[in-house]
């Protein structure tokens, strides 16, 4: 399965476009809700991705928690995501059934505040 589908790129791409411009303009980005979840199955790794960065759109922005309890806002490459491999030959997915219900910065907020991502 592909990390990402056509539509959620262009999804990602137009986001990470309007905070380029803003940042750009006047630095306060926008507080997107996440395009989509990716995981690893066979630890607690979560990715929440709100936008790809215009100018290399292998370099992802979201929430990132590695499953060690200290979840974080920061860059992932995809390419990275994509060269994982776990036991059995297993793939970072992408959640299908993920839609989400609030901003990046308010499943941040309860990230830390619990040390792990519930999406």
């Amino acid at each position: 399965m592909k990390l990402l589908t056509q539509s959620q790129i262009d999804q990602l791409l137009a986001n990470g476009r309007i905070n380029a411009a803003h940042i750009g303009k006047d630095g306060k980005t926008e507080d997107f809700k996440p395009v989509v979840k990716l995981f690893c199955p066979w630890t607690d790794a979560v990715w929440l991705i709100s936008e790809l960065n215009p100018d290399d759109p292998d370099l992802a922005f979201g929430l990132c928690d590695l499953g060690f309890g200290c979840p974080e806002l920061g860059d992932v490459r995809l390419s990275e995501l994509e060269s994982v491999t776990g036991p059995m030959g297993l793939k970072v997915e992408r959640d299908l059934q993920f839609t989400a219900n609030a901003t990046l910065s308010e499943y941040a907020a309860e990230a830390q505040r619990i040390g792990a991502i519930v999406a």
